[in-house]
């Protein structure tokens, strides 16, 4: 029985790929995006307090998941006395869209060259192969052909 070798964990560094990480990460949960849609909707600042208000969870639940966007940057807090406000951040979506954007076209790009490698490497069909069979050849069996 042959086993599989591990293969060697990916090395993730820079401060770029961390916060493409921590966005990404950010928006994988749908608690987390329908808090940024909350923000984007009220289109300025809002309490914590306001925000956790639809959430069928604690307060303590809500405030984890904003601590996670705020680590991604995707929220900004201030203190007006007692009260935390928040404000979404566009610059980290910014960031994902063009790193996927880049993929994007490096994959399609990819899959160009493909195409016109397969393309250029296809056999060209002859005459013979592509001619429908006659109605009588249709109409024998295997076995008589």
């Amino acid at each position: 029985m042959q086993t599989a070798t591990p293969t060697p964990d990916l090395q993730i560094t820079g401060p770029q790929i961390t916060a493409l990480d921590h966005t990404l990460l950010a928006l994988a949960d749908p608690t987390r995006r329908a808090i940024l849609q909350r923000l984007c909707d009220q289109g300025g600042e809002a309490r914590v307090t306001d925000l956790a208000l639809p959430f069928a969870m604690s307060l303590n639940a809500v405030s984890k998941h904003i601590r996670l966007l705020e680590r991604a940057d995707l929220v900004r807090r201030r203190k007006q006395g007692r009260e935390h406000l928040l404000r979404f951040n566009p610059a980290p979506l910014t960031q994902a869209e063009r790193w996927i954007a880049e993929r994007k076209a490096m994959w399609e790009g990819r899959l160009d060259r493909l195409g016109a490698f397969l393309a250029a490497t296809a056999e060209p069909a002859t005459p013979e192969s592509t001619a429908p069979e006659s109605t009588e050849d249709q109409t024998k069996t295997g076995d008589e052909r």
